[in-house]
């Protein structure tokens, strides 16, 4: 049963001196029938349907997210058995058999009077959650997988960790000089592909099928400004651990069966990946919206794999991943060349032959730093268009480039893969058409989506920021620090919030996306802070 992981997790995580290696070897042993980490929706089955299908709660996440008073199999026999009956209220039985989640970031405000700097440091405390604590056998804790350490959520309803996020947030913990808190977080990481192989979306068991941009050896780079490049070594299995799960399948493509899982082989046998989920089902988190999505889609399975890894992409969801550059229903994610995904490997792939080298593998530090080249090479010839000085997506199964423009073509600038005239350009054509007064727009594109226009997004302001930087492009740089600082100042001077995005167009409240616009928020919090106390 799904409940004796939680609880096998749990002393897992506590038992004195287990490393990492058993940790992995008790899991995968308790694992290996699969249904142990089963997500609410598996584990509920037609009463998870019900309740998210006849909206029993506002938002899907949260009966994702509850915590089940009694053993599944009591809740499901009880279910069977008041659900025949005439006077069936359905909001009771879950409030009976549930505890529903709370939201303890939601509604902060700052006290009168305080900096945003100060209301930062004050909201790190309320965003982080201690490590696991001692759980008795029996105890139940629903969706939430348990981490050794404490670490920082985002806030709003995301009250669990986030991959990508979590490396924008720790910008501001390194400013705020909580350095144990970043190593606590990366430890956290490390622990979570020790123990499934990748690092999933989130600890939560529904995002057990897909992770999210790899940040990771990035975090390991942010922590190593602090103890020293040698902790790279530290972290060299976990790193290696990461880039075996987005290459799995590697050697198994061939031209007639180009594509398995996140790793794609273009037609001049050139390897590249793409975004990706294991499963093919509505989300649980968003149970509601994907059926109705996918009620009259003639793949609807087909629909919810791209719905899917455009979650993992980050951006979900944005016209970039449209077919018709429109609508939400055309998504097909999995058919592209992400451009921003093969730049932060590319990071990955140096960032290993630096860990080889310090180690003393020489032939692995080269083998890596070959695979770097060979990656920068294909991004410049498929992502890179001469036409419109820009680089953009691939779209391998069209065979062409997609042709929205976004934030996600300035990523070969973050990770330096760019030449100096590309930088030119992409400079020129940040400031021709992304540049609004409150910041950058996420795409040229207005659709209602949340990673459209006219919103802008913290993430992608500081990798455009330190893009630009990096090619000497300061004063652009500089202008688009200030415009997204004073937008972030402008609303807590006006809300005494801090929020996870913002119309950098009209300056009016940012919307589009699932849910409405969440506060709290961690990468808005340590770009902000960042950026506020940089020299």
């Amino acid at each position: 049963m799904r409940i004796e992981f939680k609880c096998l997790l749990v002393s897992v995580l506590l038992l004195p001196g287990l490393a990492d290696s058993q940790a992995q070897r008790v899991l995968s042993k308790e694992t290996s029938s699969g249904s142990v980490l089963a997500g609410p929706d598996e584990e509920f089955g037609a009463l998870f349907r019900e309740v998210q299908l006849k909206a029993v709660f506002p938002d899907s996440k949260t009966f994702a997210d509850c915590i089940p008073r009694f053993p599944t199999a009591t809740i499901l026999a009880n279910y069977n058995q008041a659900s025949q009956q005439r006077d069936f209220d359905l909001k009771s039985f879950v409030l009976q058999h549930f505890v529903v989640p709370t939201k303890p970031a939601s509604g902060y405000t700052s006290k009168t009077g305080q900096s945003a700097q100060q209301h930062i440091n004050d909201l790190w405390p309320v965003l982080t959650r201690p490590a696991s604590p001692r759980s008795k056998a029996g105890t139940l804790t629903g969706s939430l997988i348990p981490l050794p350490k404490s670490y920082v959520v985002p806030g709003g309803r995301f009250g669990e960790i986030y991959y990508w996020d979590s490396y924008f947030t720790m910008l501001g913990l390194r400013a705020s000089g909580q350095n144990a808190q970043i190593r606590n977080m990366v430890d956290n990481f490390a622990y979570l592909i020790n123990t499934f192989g990748f690092i999933p979306n989130g600890n939560r068991t529904y995002f057990l099928g897909r992770s999210q941009p790899p940040f990771f050896s990035f975090m390991v780079s942010l922590l190593s400004e602090v103890q020293g490049r040698r902790v790279i070594v530290s972290y060299l299995p976990q790193l290696q651990k990461e880039y075996d799960f987005w290459m799995d399948g590697k050697d198994q493509l061939t031209a007639q069966s180009p594509a398995y899982r996140r790793i794609v082989r273009l037609a001049d046998g050139v390897y590249l990946n793409r975004y990706y989920d294991d499963r093919q089902t509505p989300r649980p988190e968003s149970y509601r919206e994907d059926v109705n999505l996918a009620r009259n889609a003639k793949d609807p399975q087909a629909l919810y794999r791209h719905i899917r890894a455009g979650a993992e992409s980050g951006w979900d969801f944005s016209t970039r991943w449209f077919r018709d550059g429109k609508r939400l229903r055309t998504i097909h994610t999995t058919d592209f060349i992400p451009v921003d995904l093969n730049s932060l490997l590319v990071n990955l792939e140096w960032l290993l032959a630096e860990g080889y080298s310090l180690k003393g593998d020489q032939n692995r530090a080269k083998n890596y730093r070959q695979l770097a080249q060979q990656r920068r090479d294909a991004i410049q010839r498929y992502c890179w268009s001469a036409r419109n000085q820009f680089f953009f997506d691939y779209d391998f199964v069209a065979r062409k480039q997609a042709t929205v423009y976004s934030l996600a073509g300035v990523y070969p600038l973050f990770v330096r893969i760019a030449t100096a005239s590309q930088a030119v350009s992409v400079a020129r054509q940040l400031e021709k058409s992304f540049l609004r007064p409150g910041g950058l727009t996420t795409t040229l594109v207005r659709s209602g989506e949340q990673w459209d226009a006219p919103n802008g997004w913290a993430p992608l302001q500081w990798i455009t920021i330190q893009g630009l930087r990096q090619y000497r492009q300061v004063p652009l740089a500089n202008r688009i620090k200030t415009s997204w600082v004073n937008e972030n100042l402008r609303v807590y001077k006006a809300s005494g919030k801090m929020v996870e995005k913002y119309d950098v167009i009209s300056t009016a409240t940012a919307k589009g996306g699932e849910y409405p616009t969440q506060d709290g928020f961690g990468w808005t919090n340590g770009v902000l802070l960042r950026l506020l106390t940089e020299k």
